[in-house]
């Protein structure tokens, strides 16, 4: 599963904060990383937040575009919506 993610970082703590909708009405989870936008600091911490807030490794995590930017795709290996809607309530 691919899924959109606005990323904050220096975001005082790590956490979800929801889902929002870009300018074309799709939909993204916004999240929160504590760690600073360097040398791929906040990458890591959303990549490491995702695995523990949905109970995955790692390694099913990647990151497919947005490495430099706010808005990020991510791909998540063998991964439902239900088990989304589970972790961080359902898409508007």
């Amino acid at each position: 599963m691919r899924l959109a993610v606005r990323l904050t970082p220096r975001g005082g703590r790590d956490a979800a904060q929801g889902w929002g909708l870009d300018a074309d009405g799709r939909p993204y989870l916004k999240i929160r990383v504590s760690a600073p936008p360097v040398e791929g600091a906040a990458n890591a911490a959303l990549i490491a937040f995702l695995a523990k807030a949905l109970g995955r490794p790692r390694s099913s995590i990647s990151l497919v575009s947005g490495e430099t930017a706010r808005l990020k795709l991510v791909e998540i290996a063998d991964l439902g919506d239900e088990e989304i809607a589970r972790a961080f309530g359902s898409p508007p």
